[in-house]
C-alpha cells in the first residue's frame, strides 16, 4: 500500500512532482514558439488554419501557468505556518516586487536580446510578482476572506469581458494592468499586457486556500477524498456551463465539419486574460492528481521533482538555452541569426523558418535533458546552504 510522503518536514512531493511537470511542458510551448514553422505565420489555436497535433501540443501548456500559479499559493500557505504571518507576509512582499524586476530586466532580455529594450512585455513573472504582493496583504485576512475573495475573482471577472477603455492612454493601459491585453507606446517605448492581474490574483488566493489540505489536521485519506471531490466537481463544472455558451468565456464553442474539430472548439478557451472556464479546465484535472501523486516518489517521479523543486532558476535557463539553440538554428538553415534578435514572431526575415512538430519534440526532450544535471545541482546546493536568504528568491 502507498503511503503519504514528504521529501522533508516542509516539502510536498506530490507539489514538486505536479510543478516539474507542469515547468516541463512549459518549454514545450516555449520551444515550438521559437521553432516550429507555422509558429511564426498563425496561432496555433485557429481552427480554420491549424491541426490537431499542432492544436493540442500548445493547448496542453495551457495547464502550466495557472497550476503554477495556484501551488505558489499552496507553498505560501505553507511558509507561513512554518513561520508566521509576518514573515510571510514581509517575503510575499519582497518577493513579487523581486519578480517583477525579473520580469523587465532579465527575462525580457531573454525573449528579445536586445540591449535597448523596446519592448516591455509584462509576462507570467509581471502576474505572479503582482499576485504576490496581493496575496502579502491578504494572508492578514481571515482564511474564509481569502477563500471568498479567490473564488469572486476566479468566477467573476468575466463579467468585465465588456468593459473597455478607449484609446490607448493611461487610462487604457490601466485598464489593461487589470483585466485586457493591450499593447501602448509611450516616450517610444512598446509595452505589452498579456497577463492582466485580476484572474491570477484569484488563483493564487485559491492556491492558498488549498494550503489548508496540508496542515498536519489534515488526514491523508480525507485530504485525498476532498481533492477528488474538487477535481471532478470542477469538471463537470466546466462541462456544464461551456455547453450552456453562457458564459463563462468570451469565445464560444460550436460545431465543426468532423467530431474531433467540435470537441476542440469546445476545448479551446480563453487564456488572455484567464477565463473562469480556462480555469475550471485546468485546475479541476491538477486536483484530480493531486489526490493520487502522494506516494513514494519512484526514479521517474523524482527526475520530475527536480524541476519543481527550483522553478525559478530553471525558468530563467530554459528561455537563455531556447532562444540560443534557436540563434544556431536559424544561421544553420541559412537565415541570418541577427533574425532571431528582437521580436522573431514580427520578423519578415525569417519567412520559411521553421521545422516540423517531431523536431519540436526532439529539441524539447534535449533542452530538458541538457537542463536536468544543473537543476539537480542547484537543488542539491539549496539544501546545503539554507542559511543564504538569496536562494529563496531564485
Amino acid at each position: 500500500m502507498s503511503q503519504p510522503l514528504t521529501h522533508k518536514p516542509q516539502r510536498i512531493t506530490s507539489i514538486d512532482l505536479l510543478r516539474g511537470i507542469i515547468m516541463i511542458f512549459m518549454a514545450l510551448d516555449h520551444i515550438r514558439d521559437y521553432f516550429h514553422y507555422p509558429a511564426f505565420f498563425y496561432d496555433p489555436l485557429a481552427l480554420d488554419k491549424t491541426s490537431a497535433a499542432i492544436f493540442l501540443t500548445r493547448w496542453i501548456t495551457h495547464y502550466c501557468a495557472p497550476i503554477f500559479m495556484l501551488l505558489t499559493g499552496t507553498s505560501a500557505f505553507l511558509v507561513g505556518e512554518r513561520k508566521g504571518t509576518k514573515a510571510l507576509s514581509g517575503f510575499l512582499c519582497k518577493r513579487g516586487l523581486f519578480l517583477i524586476l525579473m520580469e523587465l530586466t532579465v527575462i525580457n532580455f531573454a525573449w528579445n536580446f536586445n540591449i535597448h529594450f523596446p519592448e516591455v512585455d509584462f509576462l507570467v513573472l509581471w502576474s505572479l510578482g503582482i499576485s504576490m504582493i496581493a496575496l502579502s496583504a491578504m494572508v492578514w485576512l481571515p482564511k474564509k476572506a481569502i477563500l471568498a475573495i479567490g473564488v469572486i475573482l476566479v468566477a467573476g471577472h468575466n463579467l468585465l469581458d465588456g468593459v473597455h477603455v478607449t484609446g490607448k492612454g493611461i487610462g487604457a493601459f490601466l485598464w489593461s494592468l487589470l483585466h485586457e491585453v493591450g499593447f501602448f507606446t509611450f516616450w517610444g517605448k512598446n509595452f505589452f499586457i498579456l497577463y492582466p492581474i485580476i484572474p491570477w490574483i484569484g488563483t493564487i488566493a485559491l492556491g492558498y486556500s488549498l494550503g489548508s489540505l496540508y496542515t498536519k489536521k489534515m488526514d491523508a485519506v480525507k485530504r485525498k477524498r476532498i481533492l477528488l471531490q474538487l477535481g471532478i466537481g470542477i469538471i463537470c463544472f466546466f462541462v456544464i456551463l461551456r455547453f450552456s455558451n453562457l458564459y463563462g468565456d468570451a469565445s464560444h464553442w460550436s460545431r465543426q465539419p468532423s467530431w474531433l474539430f467540435t470537441f476542440l472548439s469546445f476545448i479551446n478557451i480563453s487564456k488572455y486574460p484567464p477565463s473562469l472556464l480556462y480555469l475550471s479546465v485546468t485546475l479541476g484535472p491538477a486536483f484530480i492528481f493531486l489526490a493520487f501523486a502522494e506516494t513514494t516518489l519512484g526514479r521517474i517521479g523524482r527526475f520530475f521533482s527536480i524541476y519543481g523543486r527550483v522553478p525559478m532558476f530553471y525558468y530563467i535557463l530554459h528561455i537563455y538555452l531556447i532562444h540560443i539553440l534557436a540563434l544556431f538554428a536559424t544561421y544553420f538553415c541559412g537565415f541570418t541569426w541577427h533574425a532571431m534578435i528582437w521580436s522573431a514572431l514580427d520578423n519578415p526575415g525569417l519567412k520559411g523558418y521553421g521545422f516540423s512538430l517531431m523536431i519540436v519534440y526532439l529539441v524539447w526532450v534535449l533542452i530538458i535533458l541538457l537542463l536536468f544535471p544543473l537543476c539537480r545541482w542547484y537543488d542539491t546546493y539549496k539544501n546545503k546552504h539554507k542559511e543564504k536568504w538569496w536562494l529563496s528568491y531564485l
